[in-house]
């Protein structure tokens, strides 16, 4: 018999954080995140993990009771710390025979500090040279680097160099400011590594900071406004603060974590001065004071995060569900003819004649340059258009004016592969029609910003069945600094749209004319709050969207009276009369026009710096058409500001669709940035309420989260017999209206009164666990699922091993702790005798496979046998039953996040929240585990683990021992369906390096780059 626990032992677990207790206690404790939530971090000596080994290895419950004792009665003596402590106030090093070098910091190394080169306190340049004389690694973040800054620290950063102290920098060519002869002296003398960003007009690194790191743990760190010039270090009115390890830990991670990731990042280029195009590249940077303009000819095409994730949303489409006429929408500016280009390099092999098609030369001459680099071929292509006509036409591009005179019959309909038209928006017109009637390539690929055109035509329903293969997120491309910023302004007008009509999913437009032309008191309140949001409205260029011809007209000359030049510009308006009032804006001869859908086509006016939104938009994707007028870059233009004007809406309008656009949160993600101010808007960017429409807003999107059950199912009953995907679809619905809470789309149709299939035996008690298959993306996956879930299907022994896993995988979901179930077999037959809950398995998982944009791969040598696939999303319970972790001996529930060690496979599964929600933010949390790039990631293992024993030494080792390790992520432990969120596989990974024990930090590499939202997702740097 063992000893009972510990008095107080749960009580002392909550306070001490002992995560490998905890494990080791098992079932004996409260939930696992219950408390891990509850308790701080907590640092183990080697004694407490010798114990905590131990228990992680016994599985006997009396055993484990006793180890844990064990522990809490080591950490009891422990804690009683000798009154005869001792200060350490400073090392010593021999630099000689019997002569030891003595350099005490000038501020203790455990404190904090504030340094404003004030009188009477250190200069930053002799806490600077005390700091250096200590450190074992050296790390510099700084915009940029002067001669008269280097020399002040040169005797410091000589003796660094002579102990052979890793030195790293990270600068910018920003407006030219640093001075090539203090970045060459830092390399060549002083032994730094150097790492330059050359993007000088729209840089984003301001940053300057230092981190002094000390193999004692003893680190330090400066961060303030002090860039490497004397000014700085001596005499300017500078502000940095001293961080340390001790007082200040978080943040020495945080710094840590945030340089390593810069380091990793393609933005920073290696440099060496002793390297003829090094040296001249950073000369040619520094004499411009622009962007760097030097020619892609030579140099590797990578796409960026945003594009690799729209090359495997195509790759999926193709592989995954068969469709080869595919449409990509992403705003102008944001790379669509590179992500073709490398897309039809990935397709070049197999299907190598190509027609790109344009309806301008000047796009055409700029596609085959795009084409030419990324191919690394300078005689790729032939043009079409003005005087040039292709000779050998295999790669052409071609005007559609030319196409259409050469006459599109005369070319053999299956001639070309690949076809990519770009400006898609006009395809509806008869000489684009005649094109994509005639021409049958294997790949057909459509390129747009803007899908929906001024005459109601949407050119993804007229052409791809309403699909889109993949669309650039605002909030992505405004994270990837492709965009100018914005700052949005949500603004109460006083109309009370709530006795407006309805009609069809919008306002009824003829009603909101009456409401809004002529209105006075509206138009005055426009006219003041754009004055008080905007520097000088005689200097601005804006767009004002409007709700009819009469309203434009109406507002042009409000303004105009108000001594603000406006002009309306409708479909009405002739093109010669439009150039010309395009022309008067980008001079300033006008300041705003007023426009009716107009400008939703894709017109490109890069100087708007100011938009006003007049008129409500249910349309997410109108609504960022708009905004997107305005978010190009252009000379002198720092942010766009955007005026939306809000009225008092009826209960159909929905404020959620246009704010999960704009930001990519959840609906409840909303309703928290709209509370909080939009904390997390990307870098320059800002959304700002007043108080009554803030109240307007959240009482709109709160209103679909208590969307009451007795709503959900007359909205059901409204659209008849439908499929849940047609439901959905037309609907606006999302899985989780169906799913959250444990409902199910059988019990919303049977309370409908529509026809089901007849209920089983204990049928509510799966229909619960229907929420849990909310996710399967895989193809292989969602088809044994849809076997074992058909009545008439085969039995689990007839099923070959790898679908007998799956079979598990699916078993583990509706049973987590096996229910009583004497085999697999029985469990199955169960199942089978609800066909109801059978028809509705089948459907919901062809419903999410026809929704996947990841493309599932093998995990790869080793690991083949295992049912899992990178890219594909898993819940915890079926990460276990294919790694046979889960069995009729172990149940699947009761294990959270951490890792897990399959023995048969051998696998380390490293089961991680990134913790990147609004809600779970927490600089605690936020910096442990990250991607410092798309193939490489950061992982801090459970705090008892070290280097030298167990599973520190095996996570260290595995490709020596033959073990594998692979990765899964997933932002937070819950989503809107509810707790038990899927994880993300991203597939095999293997060691590349670690620092520190208990924890130790490990960088792994993937196998493969992980999806390019995943990677802006999992760092901890805007991407």
């Amino acid at each position: 018999m063992s000893e009972p626990l510990r008095a107080g032992a749960h009580e002392r677990l909550r306070t001490a954080r002992l995560d490998t207790a905890l494990a080791a206690v098992g079932d004996l404790t409260p939930r696992w995140d219950e408390v891990e939530e509850a308790t701080q971090p907590r640092v183990l000596s080697r004694h407490v993990a010798e114990v905590v080994e131990q228990a992680l290895a016994d599985r006997d419950p009396e055993q484990r009771v006793a180890l844990v004792n064990r522990l809490l009665a080591q950490v009891e003596r422990e804690e009683q710390l000798s009154a005869d402590l001792q200060q350490l106030i400073a090392l010593t090093r021999e630099i000689a025979p019997g002569v030891h070098e003595v350099r005490r910091p000038l501020t203790p190394l455990s404190d904090a500090a504030l340094f404003t080169n004030a009188a009477g306190e250190p200069k930053l340049h002799t806490a600077l040279q005390s700091e250096l004389s200590s450190a074992d690694r050296v790390d510099l973040l700084c915009a940029f680097i002067r001669w008269h800054g280097i020399r002040l620290l040169e005797t410091q950063l000589d003796v660094l160099h002579e102990r052979g102290v890793p030195f790293r920098v990270i600068t910018t060519t920003y407006m030219g400011a640093t001075e090539q002869r203090a970045v060459d002296e830092l390399v060549r003398r002083h032994g730094a590594e150097m790492r330059v960003s050359y993007a000088s007009a729209t840089t984003r690194l301001h940053a300057k900071a230092w981190l002094f790191r000390r193999d004692s743990g003893f680190d330090t760190a400066f961060v303030g406004s002090s860039n490497l010039s004397r000014s700085a270090l001596v005499d300017g009115l500078e502000w940095n603060v001293r961080l340390s390890s001790v007082a200040t830990p978080e943040l020495i991670r945080k710094f840590t974590s945030t340089f390593d990731s810069y380091w990793a990042a393609p933005d920073f280029v290696s440099y060496d001065p002793d390297l003829p195009a090094d040296s001249q590249r950073l000369a040619d940077a520094l004499g411009r004071h622009q962007d760097d303009t030097t020619p892609l000819s030579g140099l590797e095409v990578r796409p960026f995060p945003h594009q690799e994730q729209i090359l495997e949303a195509l790759a999926t489409e193709r592989e995954v569900h068969d469709r080869h006429r595919n449409l990509v929408i992403a705003a102008t500016g944001t790379g669509k003819t590179v992500v073709a280009a490398l897309d039809y390099a990935r397709l070049r092999h197999a299907h190598p004649r190509l027609l790109f098609v344009a309806h301008r030369k000047e796009i055409l001459d700029q596609s085959r340059r795009t084409y030419r680099n990324v191919l690394a071929d300078g005689a790729f292509g032939e043009t079409y258009v003005g005087g040039d006509r292709p000779q050998r036409w295999n790669h052409v591009f071609a005007s559609v004016q030319s196409l259409a005179s050469y006459g599109v019959e005369n070319i053999p309909s299956d001639h070309f592969d690949v076809v990519v038209i770009d400006e898609f928006h006009h395809a509806a017109s008869p000489t684009y029609r005649a094109l994509l009637d005639h021409l049958r390539p294997a790949e057909f690929l459509g390129l747009t910003a803007t899908p929906e055109r001024s005459d109601g035509v949407d050119v993804r329903d007229l052409f791809f069945e309403g699909r889109t293969a993949a669309e650039l997120r605002l909030w992505d491309a405004l994270s990837a600094d492709l965009l100018v910023p914005f700052h949005y302004f949500g603004v109460a007008d006083d109309v009370d749209l709530t006795g407006i009509e309805w009609k069809r999913g919008s306002y009824d437009i003829t009603s909101l004319d009456g409401l809004y032309t002529g209105n006075d008191a509206r138009a005055a309140k426009v006219v003041r709050e754009t004055r008080a949001k905007v520097t000088d409205v005689t200097a601005m260029r804006a767009l004002g969207f409007c709700v009819s011809v009469a309203h434009a007209e109406y507002m042009a000359r409000v303004f105009t009276a108000a001594g603000i030049p406006s002009e309306a510009v409708t479909g009405q308006t002739a093109r010669d009369d439009r150039d010309g009032a395009l022309r008067r804006l980008r001079d300033r001869r006008v300041n705003c026009l007023f426009a009716v859908d107009v400008f939703n086509e894709g017109l490109d006016v890069p100087q708007v710096d100011t938009v006003l939104l007049l008129r409500p938009t249910q349309s997410a994707t109108v609504f960022l058409q708009q905004l997107g007028r305005g978010l190009r870059r252009a000379p002198d233009k720092a942010v766009l500001t955007v005026l939306d004007f809000i009225g008092q809406h009826r209960r159909e309008f929905r404020f959620d669709l246009r704010f999960r656009a704009l930001t990519g949160s959840s609906r409840a993600g909303v309703v928290r940035d709209v509370e909080e101010g939009f904390p997390f808007l990307p870098s320059g960017s800002a959304m700002v309420l007043d108080p009554v429409a803030r109240d307007i807003v959240l009482d709109n999107v709160r209103s679909r989260l208590r969307l009451s059950r007795r709503d959900l199912i007359a909205d059901v009953r409204s659209h008849g017999e439908s499929a849940l995907a047609r439901y959905l679809h037309e609907s606006g619905g999302e899985l989780a209206d169906v799913y959250r809470s444990k409902g199910s789309w059988t019990a919303l149709r049977r309370d409908a009164g529509l026809t089901v299939p007849a209920a089983g035996p204990g049928e509510s008690a799966l229909l619960r666990r229907l929420a849990t298959l909310t996710h399967v993306d895989d193809p292989e996956r969602a088809a044994v699922y849809a076997r074992v879930a058909d009545p008439a299907g085969p039995g689990y022994t007839e099923l070959t091993d790898r679908e007998q896993r799956l079979a598990r995988m699916l078993f583990f979901q509706l049973w987590p702790d096996r229910s009583g179930f004497a085999s697999y077999q029985a469990g199955i037959d169960h199942l089978r005798r609800h066909p109801a809950v059978c028809a509705e398995i089948r459907e919901l998982t062809a419903y999410t496979l026809d929704q996947a944009r990841h493309l599932p791969r093998s995990l790869g040598e080793g690991l083949q046998n295992v049912p899992l696939q990178s890219h594909a999303h898993y819940r915890r319970e079926e990460i276990l039953a294919a790694l046979d972790w889960a069995s009729f001996d172990r149940k699947a529930s009761g294990h959270a996040t951490g890792v897990v060690w399959a023995d048969i496979p051998r696998v380390d599964a490293l089961l991680v929240n990134l913790h990147k929600t609004e809600r779970d933010f927490s600089p605690t949390t936020m910096y442990r585990d990250f991607a410092l790039q798309p193939d490489l990631f950061h992982w801090e293992s459970q705090n008892a683990a070290s280097p030298e024993t167990g599973m520190g030494r095996r996570y260290l080792t595995h490709a020596e021992q033959g073990s594998h390790v692979v990765l899964f992520v997933r932002d937070s432990p819950g989503d809107d369906i509810g707790p038990g969120a899927p994880f993300l596989c991203l597939g095999a990974c293997r060691y590349v390096s670690h620092q520190g024990s208990k924890p130790i930090a490990i960088t792994w590499k993937l196998r493969r780059a992980m999806p390019g939202e995943t990677f802006r997702a999992a760092s901890v740097v805007a991407s």
